[in-house]
């Protein structure tokens, strides 16, 4: 078929019609509320368990990473995303570590190491923003249930095991602390 043989007559202007995407003030609110609410929830249940994050911090990451994503795909399908947007999740997803980085806490003891389930959930929070705001609410739903499940369970969960496996419930504890090194210059010597 060459060029000269098209007819632009059997050519239907609904055929060239571009939707517009444009998000309605009810689909932002209920995007951004979603995530603000999920992250402020996984924070709740942090500071219930007296941990350095709670309600405002993941209810902010949740709330931010929804503002982005919505900012930067709101025009097209929910679920569905462009390169650009896709860039984007990958860039919170990696600047989300500095806050995670930031609850996690090195103790006096060696190889002693807390907040871990906090910074997973601020890096969860962020995850869930970005879904929210993307729109895809049977994933929200799924991962906060099983995420609320693992926080509800997982801690006596550990602990039976431990205790059925006649175990400390921290190793660490089972083992004395590691010999303080002596220093190069020798000022530790009596």
């Amino acid at each position: 078929m060459k060029i000269q043989d098209l007819n632009i007559q059997d050519l239907k202007i609904q055929d060239l019609k571009i939707q517009d995407m444009t998000l309605e003030w009810t689909e932002i609110i209920l995007r951004l509320g979603t995530a603000t609410l999920a992250g402020a929830a996984l924070g709740l249940n942090r500071d219930l368990h007296h941990k350095p994050v709670g309600v405002r911090t993941l209810g902010l990451v949740g709330l931010a990473t929804a503002i982005v994503i919505v900012l930067a795909d709101g025009h097209s399908d929910p679920g569905k995303f462009t390169d650009a947007t896709s860039r984007v999740i990958q860039g919170v997803l990696t600047g989300i570590g500095f806050i995670g980085a930031g609850v996690i806490v090195h103790t006096d003891r060696p190889y002693r190491v807390r907040g871990l389930t906090s910074a997973a959930c601020a890096w969860f929070a962020a995850c869930t923003g970005i879904i929210s705001g993307a729109g895809e609410w049977r994933l929200v739903l799924i991962g906060l249930l099983m995420a609320f499940l693992l926080l509800t369970i997982g801690g006596p969960l550990e602990r039976w095991m431990h205790k059925f496996r006649n175990e400390p419930a921290d190793p660490l504890d089972s083992e004395p602390a590691p010999e303080p090194r002596p220093s190069a210059s020798g000022a530790d010597k009596p």
